[in-house]
């Protein structure tokens, strides 16, 4: 079974700043992470693997220094990644991310098929959940989104089952293989990486690839000239007066809230009394 994962090499949500003079994302104020739905979507292909055999590939579009998110998938337990990295990519928003993505995995098809393509749920710089349906819809395969656990692989039918989350419950469908799975967290937990993996991730260098190493790409649709979609301004959230921004860690956040819930308790039934 031959398993692709596209990821994603992400700032860290929980330090990144926001630039007051551009309404920007300052990208240099925290440190570059593999997106954590990717985490676990390289962490389910790696268990599909273990039962059904076959091989884990990673792809990741993005500046040279991606190649961190690949080395770090490769210590999760994927056999092989592919970055693609070129000037002409950037600024791309989720359409032209989903072709430039696209066109990767044609070239990749050529050599081996693809059973089943992984994405996480969403980018947590983005949060759109965009592209991995956008990649599907160019393959022309069937897009499972929000997906909580795989019931049953079928490769002898080319068929599987998986529940997936909806707005008023869950569902559980059966699609046709190859089809493209975007996973939720909950889907497992991701393992501690045995040495053997660490071992092999810190000594691996990805295939690289630019727009030059691809076939009949449309220039026109990568990068900015691709892109639509336009940020007209960002900025933090605002402290409206009164309000209490809890920091810290989610233990300390209910420590935090389960104290004010009391104090305001106390003060209640102080007044009260009186």
């Amino acid at each position: 079974m031959n398993i692709l994962v596209c990821i994603k090499q992400v700032p860290d949500t929980k330090i990144i700043k926001v630039n007051p003079k551009t309404n920007t994302l300052d990208r240099s104020s925290a440190p570059a992470i593999l997106n954590p739905y990717d985490a676990h979507a390289v962490e389910e292909a790696v268990g599909l693997r273990a039962v059904h055999g076959g091989k884990v590939t990673v792809l990741c579009m993005g500046p040279p220094q991606a190649k961190e998110a690949i080395k770090k998938c490769v210590e999760i337990g994927a056999d092989e990644g592919f970055l693609i990295s070129d000037r002409r990519f950037a600024g791309a928003d989720t359409l032209a991310t989903s072709y430039a993505l696209y066109k990767a995995i044609q070239k990749m098809m050529v050599d081996d098929g693809v059973d089943l393509v992984l994405c996480g749920k969403h980018a947590i710089d983005g949060d759109t959940g965009q592209t991995g349906p956008g990649i599907a819809r160019r393959l022309g395969i069937p897009p499972l989104t929000n997906v909580i656990k795989i019931e049953e692989v079928d490769l002898e039918n080319q068929q599987m089952k998986v529940h997936r989350k909806i707005e008023n419950g869950y569902e559980l469908i059966q699609s046709s293989l190859p089809c493209l799975l975007t996973v939720e967290k909950e889907i497992n937990e991701v393992a501690y990486s045995p040495l053997p993996n660490m071992l092999r991730a810190a000594r691996y260098t990805p295939t690289i690839w630019t727009v030059d190493d691809l076939n009949d790409v449309d220039i026109k649709q990568l990068g900015l000239k691709g892109s639509p979609t336009i940020v007209g301004k960002m900025w933090p959230p605002a402290k409206s007066e009164g309000a209490n921004i809890i920091e810290g860690d989610v233990k300390k956040q209910v420590s935090e809230i389960v104290s004010l819930v009391l104090e305001k308790r106390e003060l209640f039934e102080v007044k009260g009394g009186e």
